[in-house]
């Protein structure tokens, strides 16, 4: 099990963008939350098999229908027990 902790900015805001995180992260079998940073930003927080993770941050990369998503900083590591 891994962590991920992502910032995604673009137009993620207003657009149902952390809806599509988490409905694609129940997708993929991890588990996953998005919030709105008062930046404009969108701020990830998922845990999972680390291959899952990494396809979620395609997916986050391709954005949802309405949204564009500009950049992605991210970082996987190790799930503290």
């Amino acid at each position: 099990m891994k962590n991920l902790v992502a910032d995604v900015s673009g137009m993620v805001q207003g657009v149902g963008f952390r809806y599509f995180v988490e409905q694609t992260a129940v997708q993929l079998g991890i588990d996953a939350r998005a919030e709105n940073m008062e930046d404009g930003t969108v701020h990830i927080v998922a845990s999972g098999d680390e291959q899952r993770l990494l396809r979620l941050v395609e997916l986050v990369r391709q954005g949802s229908r309405y949204s564009s998503v500009d950049h992605v900083d991210y970082v996987i590591t190790d799930r503290c027990a």
